[in-house]
């Protein structure tokens, strides 16, 4: 019913810059709050950032003043912003989102297939 696609992952090398982009598309009667998470080789699935239906966004202390999360409603997208990438920010970035798929649906926690970022020193 619900299908979250990341897309804008790569390499770069460190101090550049890249947009991830997450689309939520199928049966999506409302979006709340979505969440980008990382999991690097070795270690724990975290959160990195998130973002609130009106739009108020929380970042992990590691990334705070580097990664910008914004949202398009009209698009059901969003998208994170990094600079100054650092080799230590490599991982599978996953995208998270709370939906209602029709009015009288509980809010579910859908997971796209994540994308890889990998940046080299």
């Amino acid at each position: 019913q619900v299908q979250l696609v990341e897309s804008g992952g790569g390499l770069v090398q460190a101090g550049g810059s890249l947009r991830l982009s997450c689309t939520v598309s199928g049966k999506t009667f409302s979006i709340n709050n979505i969440g980008w998470y990382r999991q690097a080789p070795g270690k724990q699935r975290e959160l990195v950032a998130s973002i609130r239906s009106g739009g108020k966004t929380n970042y992990a202390d590691s990334v705070k003043g580097r990664f910008t999360m914004s949202r398009d409603n009209a698009k059901n997208t969003v998208y994170l912003q990094m600079n100054s990438l650092k080799p230590e920010d490599t991982a599978v970035y996953y995208c998270n989102a709370d939906v209602r798929v029709n009015y009288y649906s509980d809010w579910d926690a859908y997971w796209g297939q994540g994308t890889q970022v990998t940046v080299s020193s």
